[in-house]
C-alpha cells in the first residue's frame, strides 16, 4: 500500500510504537522498557535541542529589519517555523502514543491533518530560484524577487500542502459513518484514512510535486554552474550558491526516502526481526530528524550575514545573564 509524504515519516515512527504496545505480535519481540525509555528520550532531547536552534534563529530573524526585508530570508524562517511546529507535533504525538496508546478519531484527526511535511520540498524549490535569479539575473533581481511576490507564494504554498490532507479528511467524513470518529484509534495516518483512494491520490501528487521540486532544483543548479564558468570574477559566490544549491537537492533526496523506506525497511525487518524496533527508530531519524537539522545548518551555519548576526544576538544574550548577579549583589551589600 503506498505511503503519502505527509504520513510515511510519522507511520515509520508510530508502527514501532503500535506494535510495541501491543506486545509485539507481529514482529515476535516485546521491546524493553529501557529501550522504550531510551528512545523517548532521545527523542525529547533531539526536540528540546532543536527547538532551542529554531527559536534562536526566529529571534536573530525578527529583530534585524535587514532579514524580514530579504525574501531569502522570510522563506528560510518560514521553513524553519514550519519544520519547528511539525517536528513539535510529531514528538507530542509519539509521547501521547506511549502514554496513552489510542486517542479518539476526531482527535486524531486533527492531529494528522495538521501534520504535513509536503512544504519543506516546495520552500527549497523556492529558495533554489531566488538563487538562480540573483546569480543569473542581478540587474532584475529587486524587481523579480519583491517582498510581496515573496509572501504570494508561501502563501501558495502552504494552500497545495493543506489541499491533500483536507481532501482525506473530507473523503473519510464521506466515506466512514459518523460513529467512526468518537471510536478510540491508534493514531496513525494508515488507520484514520482507510480509504484506497486517497493512497492513490496523495501518490499521484506526492510523486508530481516532487519531481516538479526535483526538476526545478536540477534546472537552478545547471543554469548556476553554466554562469560560474563564463564569469571571470566573483567566483566565490557563485561557488556559495552552487553549493546551496546542492545541500538543497540532498535535502530533497532525504525528503524522498520515505518512497523507498517502507520496502527497505520491511526488507530489513524480515532479515533482523529482533532489530525490528531499532530499524524502525533508526529509519525514523533518518527520514524525519536529519532534513530537518539541514535546514538551520544551510543558512543558520553558512550564511556569513546571518550567522554574525545569529553569534552577535547569543553572545549578548549570554552577557545578560552574568551580568545580573553583580548588579544584585552591589544592591544587596547597599541596602545591608
Amino acid at each position: 500500500m503506498p505511503n503519502s509524504t505527509s504520513s510515511s515519516a510519522l507511520d515509520l515512527l508510530l508502527s514501532n510504537t503500535s506494535s510495541t504496545l501491543t506486545g509485539g505480535a507481529q514482529d515476535g519481540f516485546q521491546e524493553s522498557f529501557s529501550g522504550i525509555l531510551i528512545k523517548n528520550m532521545v527523542a525529547v532531547l533531539v526536540w528540546l535541542v532543536l527547538s532551542i536552534i529554531n527559536c534562536s534563529m526566529v529571534q536573530t530573524f525578527l529583530r534585524h529589519s535587514l532579514f524580514y526585508e530579504n525574501p531569502r530570508y522570510i522563506m528560510f524562517i518560514c521553513m524553519v517555523i514550519n519544520d519547528a511546529v511539525q517536528l513539535s507535533l510529531l514528538t507530542a504525538l509519539y509521547e501521547i502514543s506511549y502514554i496513552f496508546r489510542k486517542i479518539h478519531a476526531s482527535a486524531c484527526c486533527l492531529l494528522v491533518t495538521v501534520l504535513t511535511t509536503r512544504s519543506t520540498p516546495l520552500i527549497l524549490a523556492g529558495m533554489a530560484m531566488e538563487r538562480y535569479i540573483s546569480i543569473c539575473f542581478p540587474l532584475h533581481y529587486s524587481q523579480m524577487c519583491t517582498i510581496p511576490r515573496t509572501l504570494f507564494l508561501i502563501c501558495v504554498v502552504f494552500i497545495l500542502t493543506a489541499t491533500p490532507p483536507i481532501t482525506d479528511l473530507l473523503v473519510t467524513i464521506v466515506k466512514e459513518p459518523p460513529s467512526f470518529f468518537s471510536t478510540i484509534i491508534f493514531c496513525d495516518h494508515s488507520g484514520l484514512f482507510r480509504d484506497w483512494a486517497i493512497y492513490y491520490k496523495n501518490w499521484v501528487f506526492d510523486g508530481t510535486y516532487l519531481s516538479f521540486v526535483a526538476l526545478t532544483l536540477l534546472y537552478a543548479y545547471c543554469k548556476i554552474m553554466l554562469a560560474a564558468r563564463a564569469a571571470s570574477a566573483g567566483l566565490a559566490s557563485l561557488k556559495r550558491a552552487r553549493n546551496t544549491v546542492l545541500l538543497h537537492g540532498g535535502q530533497l533526496l532525504l525528503c524522498m526516502l520515505t518512497f523507498v523506506v517502507p520496502s527497505l525497511q520491511a526488507a530489513l525487518i524480515s532479515l533482523f526481526p529482533h532489530l525490528s524496533m531499532e530499524i524502525r527508530y533508526i529509519f525514523f531519524l533518518l527520514v524525519y530528524i536529519i532534513p530537518r537539522f539541514l535546514s538551520p545548518m544551510i543558512y543558520g551555519f553558512r550564511d556569513e550575514q546571518f550567522r554574525k548576526f545569529w553569534a552577535r544576538d547569543l553572545a549578548c544574550r549570554s552577557c545578560g545573564i552574568f551580568r545580573v548577579r553583580p548588579v544584585l549583589l552591589k544592591v544587596n551589600l547597599q541596602v545591608k
